[in-house]
């Protein structure tokens, strides 16, 4: 088995509003930082995965991702796996 580092991150889908990046938006305002605009705010996922492959860690993570690291209704990820 070799040992894989999976990176994640999952966003909230463009068409679904962000409160709380709606709200760092407006904060930049007040830091005197009004050219900054549209913040997203999502989280990022480290890893592990044992696996024979890098397709099979790729498949594991993918699996991971959608059955339960993110809500596919609102959420969309990337990610990438690298052996370490």
């Amino acid at each position: 088995m070799k040992k894989f580092q999976a990176e994640i991150d999952v966003m909230p889908k463009k068409e679904i509003l962000d409160p709380q990046g709606k709200a760092v938006t407006g904060s930049m305002k007040n830091l005197g930082l009004s050219e900054i605009h549209n913040v997203r705010i999502g989280k990022h996922i480290s890893l592990e995965v044992e696996a024979d492959s890098e397709a099979t860690a790729n498949a594991k993570v993918e699996q991971a991702c959608k059955n339960l690291l993110a809500n596919l209704i609102m959420e969309s990820y990337h990610f990438s796996v690298k052996e370490v």
